[in-house]
This record gives structure tokens, C-alpha cells and sequence, in this order.
């Protein structure tokens, strides 16, 4: 074991949040307490954006059983951003936030940053791991993994997406009630939209909500499948003249044979530049209705699905917990240019581990659903991918309820003293003097 490095740690949030990434910062603070050479365990709010303007809290002032909380609680209780550091496509913004990001560093002895996020947000990390080297900067930085896209490659999969899974599977099972009660020989067809742009991760596991062959979903339409429109309305003919309804589960990046996103909204973009996805079940509605006259009904799950702590999965929870823990074991062994991964060691019982990537691997990569694991027609996973998801959605967690409804824990958010100039919103300094924020 090298040397104990001696100083503060920094952890953020990015992306699009998960019912369960606030129990990998829990896991990360509870852990940080347990080794003397951390000294001060500090939040960035708004991820690296917030980082950049030295927008920093003490999670040290935070109650013990609010930290335990967090782990029931959904959302980024630290605050998310999309922001990328982009050397590509505007190099001199890039260099400024690097220049930046490491006078903060500096200005607060930031020797450990932990990151947890998806694609993009271990992209950041992998630069500022590079950027300490170059700089002679000594700190330890490890990415932590979150997303319900489950996108991300050398990981058996991804906290946030068990949870998804469960919450989303269940709403199928529900929504495929109500629409079987009202169907009548006029035939219907409701098509419910779940996220996952480029790969089919979430809308596949709907499929774990069908304990029998006839029931919902019918039909599970994954990007990874080019669309083929005619056998897609054959398919829900046959559907519906056995069974009156037909439930179909769309993944919003559906694609067309072309390759063109059947729901993007090219006049809209995201902070990454990529078209705003948002109408794939509406177009797919109005292809159905108006070539089968088909009563057409659409369900989009939308930020639910992302969420729902009422309904996470126990083993997610305690994997993303785990995966925040095993981050600063790692750092403080002196481990850093890596990402904690989850590794399944046994599926009947499912038993699992965590271990490292170097991130290196890990930045702007995606992994998507094998082909051998979705059925020849194309319409749902098969048996490899369900012996895959089951597990991952099994255990309930025990939310505290007050009044009926979930309580969820909200931080004190108690600031860290700013010792730098202001940044500006075009990224650069003001070289002027001005008031030090005093915490409240």
C-alpha cells in the first residue's frame, strides 16, 4: 500500500439522475469517515459545472441518519449538470474549465474526487485524471457508475438500471390491465415509451413483467432493431385478433431501416448536440391507427421512470452503495484513473462484486444489448436476457412514509467558504475584488 495521501475529498453528481445514485454519495461519505487521511469530505453541487464556479458544501455538517437517508432518497440530492468538457470542439473553453477546476482544487486541497455518472460523465473524469498527471496535481480519481440506460461497457450492468427495470416492468404489468379490462372486438393498441437512446437496455426489461407467453408486453421495440414496419403491423393484427388489445413498449431511439431516429426532434437539441427525443411512440401511433384503423392509445413514462425510490430495487440500492464504497477503498490504496465496475460472480443464486476499469475503457463507449439475446423476429429478448435482468430487480426498499407518502431527505447544503475570484459565464475569471462568501 503506498504512502497515506493526505488531504480533502470532492464528490459530484452528473447526468440524468437514477432512484438510487444519492446511496452511492452515501456510500462514499460513510466510507470517507472510515480513514483518517481524509480530512474534509466535500459536495459539488451542479456536478463539474458547480465545481467550476467553487460552488462546494460541507457534507461533513450533514446529519449521520440524513447521509443513511440518502440511500432511500431519489433524484441528485447534490444537483446534476450535462456539462462536457469539450478539447474537440472548443478547445480554448476546455483548457479555461481545466485551468479552473484546478485552482479550485488547489484552493481547497482536493486530493480524491469521485464522480458518478454515465458515458459523458466518466469522460470528465478520465480528463481530469490525465490533467493531475500532466500537472503534477496529486489526487486520486475514480469514477463511480449510474444510469438506467445500463449503456456502459466492462460492467455487468449499471446502478439505476434494476430499479428502472422494476419500477417500468411493473407500470406494463398495470397499464396492460386496464387496457385488456376496456378492450372490445374493435381492437386496441396502447404503446408506452420508455428511455434509452441508443441502446434498448430499459425497454427490454419490460419483458420481465410476462409470467405467461400471451401477456404484456407483446411486443418490445428495441434501437438496436431496425424498424420494419411492415412486420411490425402484421405482428399487431395477430395480436389483436387473438387477444383484442396489443401492448407495445417503445425505446424512444427507435430507428427506422435508414438508421434515422423515428422520434427525434432535429429542430431541438440536447446539451451534447443531440436531437431532443421525444415522439417515437406518437409516430409510431399514427402509422398504426392509420393503416390498421386501430383504437391507439400512448403512455410515456417519462422522468418516472428514473425516480421511482417508492418502488427501487434492494439490490440495486445496496450495489450502488457498494459501488461508492469500494471507490474510496480503492483511492485511498492509491488506485485512480479507474471506474468501480459491478462483476457477477454467480446467477443461480445471483451473487456479485465489484472491481476496477480504467476509465481509459470506459469514456464515450456503449454497450448494447448482444443480438443473441434478443428473439429472431426481433419483437422481445429472449431467455439469455432474462436469466440477465431477473436478479436485478429483486428486494423492495423500506422507505420511511410520513402521511402516507414517502419522506425523503433533503441536505442542509451548508456552502464551503469561496478563496477564488468569480467565474464569469463565458468560463473566464474576474480578476477584481469582491466580498468572500461566509457559510450561513
Amino acid at each position: 500500500m503506498p504512502e497515506p495521501l493526505v488531504g480533502n475529498l470532492l464528490v459530484a453528481q452528473s447526468g440524468g439522475p437514477t432512484a438510487v445514485i444519492n446511496a452511492s454519495v452515501a456510500g462514499v461519505v460513510q466510507e470517507a469517515g472510515r480513514h483518517g487521511c481524509i480530512e474534509e469530505i466535500y459536495g459539488g453541487t451542479n456536478g463539474i459545472l458547480g465545481i467550476l464556479n467553487e460552488e462546494l458544501i460541507d457534507l461533513g455538517d450533514e446529519k449521520r441518519a440524513a447521509i443513511e437517508g440518502l440511500k432511500h432518497t431519489p433524484a441528485a440530492a447534490l444537483g446534476t449538470c450535462r456539462y462536457k468538457i469539450n478539447f474537440v470542439k472548443k478547445p480554448e473553453q476546455a483548457k479555461r474549465d481545466m485551468d479552473r477546476l484546478f485552482e479550485v482544487f488547489a484552493a481547497h486541497q482536493i486530493r480524491y474526487f469521485f464522480y458518478a455518472g454515465g458515458n459523458d460523465s466518466q469522460d470528465t473524469a478520465h480528463k481530469i485524471h490525465l490533467e493531475a498527471q500532466t500537472r503534477g496535481w496529486e489526487m486520486r480519481v475514480i469514477g463511480v457508475p449510474k444510469t438506467i440506460d445500463n449503456d456502459l461497457p466492462h460492467t455487468d450492468h449499471c446502478p439505476g438500471y434494476g430499479s428502472a427495470v422494476k419500477y417500468n416492468a411493473a407500470t406494463v404489468m398495470e397499464i396492460a390491465l386496464d387496457v385488456g379490462a376496456m378492450a372490445t372486438d374493435d381492437g386496441a393498441c396502447c404503446l408506452i415509451e420508455v428511455m434509452g437512446r441508443s441502446a434498448g437496455w430499459i425497454a427490454a426489461g419490460t419483458v420481465l413483467a410476462k409470467r405467461h407467453a400471451d401477456d404484456a408486453p407483446h411486443i418490445i421495440l428495441l434501437p438496436e432493431i431496425p424498424l420494419d414496419e411492415e412486420k411490425l403491423l402484421a405482428k399487431i393484427r395477430e395480436i389483436t385478433a387473438a387477444h383484442k388489445y396489443c401492448v407495445v413498449v417503445v425505446g424512444e431511439g427507435l430507428k427506422d431501416q435508414a438508421g434515422h431516429e423515428i422520434g427525434a426532434d432535429k429542430t431541438r437539441l440536447d446539451a451534447f448536440g443531440h436531437p431532443v427525443l421525444s415522439g417515437a411512440a406518437d409516430a409510431l401511433a399514427e402509422i398504426i391507427h392509420g393503416k390498421l384503423n386501430l383504437k391507439t392509445r400512448t403512455v410515456k413514462l417519462g422522468y418516472a421512470q428514473r425516480c421511482a425510490a417508492h418502488f427501487a430495487s434492494a439490490t440495486d440500492a445496496a450495489e450502488a452503495a457498494a459501488c461508492g464504497e469500494a471507490a474510496v477503498r480503492a483511492a485511498v490504496h492509491g488506485e485512480s484513473g479507474m471506474m468501480v465496475k459491478l462483476v457477477r460472480t454467480g446467477t443461480s443464486p445471483y451473487r456479485w462484486t465489484t472491481g476496477l476499469q480504467s476509465l481509459g475503457d470506459i469514456a464515450n463507449a456503449e454497450h448494447f444489448i448482444p443480438r443473441d439475446w434478443i428473439s429472431a423476429d426481433g419483437f422481445l429478448p429472449n431467455e439469455k436476457f432474462i436469466e440477465y435482468a431477473r436478479p436485478l430487480i429483486e428486494g423492495e426498499v423500506q422507505v420511511p412514509m410520513e402521511g402516507g407518502l414517502p419522506r425523503y431527505i433533503v441536505l442542509v447544503k451548508s456552502p464551503v467558504e469561496k478563496k477564488l475570484a468569480r467565474r464569469t459565464k463565458t468560463g473566464e475569471t474576474e480578476h477584481v475584488a469582491r466580498p468572500v462568501a461566509v457559510p450561513a
